[in-house]
């Protein structure tokens, strides 16, 4: 696949880095020459410098026969021209941009169309990184919290921990734990390597466990893993611009909200927006602070600010002053497994890999609709639509046993309609599933994408 993508900032780069290593022919498009340098020095793509929104530089890129462009520059603005560009001179059949103002996307549905301007998929790393730390909090102590199937399937990653009823027991017991077919371990993490899931696996504690599950059997299942945590009730935000400032106002109608934002004007500014937040004005690593708002009875601190390192010191301090759960926004991949699961930070949330994680679903072939880039790009999760026949189709008609799955792949559970079937050996696949796979080498994942597209006839 051609794909040009503008802006070689921290999505754009790691989004090239992404998608080169699976063999498509990527191009980037940045100002900084310095900076394409380098990643082409690095990484197998082509680099043109330039202004996105420069015809000539988008027929530099290869527009006239690519077959998507995604712009991820600094500027709303300069986004959404290249994708008018692009869809007026070359007719790119695919236009993917990253909108972050929230004036432009109040108008989304007036705004983004053929007719007006020709974006077919917005990119919103603030509303994806709100939705990613809402479903963390709903579900304390887990790592990771995605949504597959509309909300119906959640994949969740926790930590088990000594004390556990399944650490120390087979993967076979956990149905009997369970009382029922509720969930499956999709994959397990040990030491940082993978291990594929049988069922005389036994659980470590320390093991990074993902399992998918039922939205509603969720807790059920962590519990089986570790010491369930209290419900969320008391939330710090440490940082009040657009990420802080919208999760407040998805959280505060369930929750205790708090925010500590640095800024005077700021703070004056989304404290009018805010309803029942209360809104502090002060620095989220002042320790005096921290007591005063009784940061040792807070369930959630979460750290949101544009500084990374004051993320993770804040996040630090909080954590040893007696916060249950702390969160830090950290925008440098290599800083994210650094922090993450030690002693003072259990989340680090990254919005570079929450966003490529949305745009991988739009150039994954066969009917991909929803896949999650995991363990820094190492790993993935995909949700696949299985289409047609047994006579054209290498999964509709198969039992699970039948299908020849890359090295690596595991099915986690099909969603027929509103059910959700945990997959075994003989489950059948029928057209029109929703099959929720992990895959732990993501350089495989042409040979998932082959086995879900419908040809004519199959080898």
């Amino acid at each position: 696949m051609k794909i040009i993508i503008l802006g070689a900032g921290q999505v754009g780069s790691s989004l090239g880095q992404s998608l080169a290593s699976e063999a498509n022919d990527v191009t980037l498009v940045d100002t900084n020459a310095r900076l394409l340098q380098d990643l082409q020095d690095r990484l197998d793509l082509s680099t043109v410098v330039g202004s996105a929104t420069h015809p000539s530089v988008l027929e530099r890129a290869g527009a006239n026969d690519a077959d998507m462009i995604i712009a991820v520059t600094n500027s709303d603005e300069v986004n959404m021209i290249a994708c008018q560009v692009a869809y007026t001179l070359f007719h790119t059949p695919h236009r993917y941009a990253r909108v972050r103002t929230q004036e432009y996307l109040a108008y989304q549905g007036e705004l983004f169309s053929p007719d007006a301007l020709p974006v077919d998929q917005l990119i919103s790393p603030e509303s994806l990184v709100t939705k990613y730390v809402k479903r963390l909090i709903e579900h304390p102590g887990a790592l990771q919290v995605l949504d597959f199937a509309g909300g119906k399937v959640r994949l969740v990653a926790v930590r088990a921990y000594y004390g556990g009823p399944l650490v120390g027991e087979e993967l076979r017991t956990l149905r009997e734990h369970l009382s029922g077919d509720h969930a499956r371990v999709a994959a397990i993490f040990r030491r940082g390597k993978p291990l594929i899931p049988e069922g005389s696996t036994v659980v470590e504690a320390g093991d990074e466990v993902f399992f998918v599950a039922a939205r509603n059997k969720i807790r059920t299942v962590m519990s089986e893993l570790r010491r369930v945590d209290k419900p969320v009730k008391r939330i710090i935000l440490a940082g009040g611009g657009n990420i802080g400032k919208r999760l407040a106002q998805a959280l505060e109608t369930r929750y205790q909200v708090k925010v500590v934002e640095r800024d005077l004007q700021r703070a004056r500014a989304i404290s009018q927006d805010l309803r029942r937040t209360i809104v502090l004005q002060g620095d989220a690593a002042d320790e005096e602070l921290l007591l005063e708002e009784n940061i040792e009875n807070t369930d959630v601190f979460c750290a949101l600010t544009n500084d990374d390192e004051a993320n993770i010191l804040s996040g630090m301090l909080a954590k040893r002053l007696g916060a249950r759960m702390v969160m830090s926004l950290i925008n440098r991949p290599a800083y994210v497994d650094l922090v993450q699961g030690g002693e003072d930070i259990d989340v680090a949330i990254s919005p570079q890999l929450a966003t490529i994680g949305t745009l991988l679903a739009f150039v994954r072939r066969g009917d991909v609709v929803m896949a999650h880039s995991l363990r820094r790009g190492a790993a993935e999760a995909i949700e696949a639509v299985a289409h047609g026949s047994a006579a054209v189709s290498k999964v509709v008609g198969r039992p699970i046993e039948d299908i020849k799955l890359p090295k690596g792949a595991t099915i986690g559970c099909v969603v027929r309609g509103d059910q959700v079937l945990m997959a075994h050996h003989d489950l059948v696949i029928e057209s029109e599933d929703h099959v929720i796979l992990f895959l732990v080498d993501k350089r495989r994942i042409h040979e998932v994408e082959r086995l879900f597209q419908v040809g004519v006839t199959f080898i």
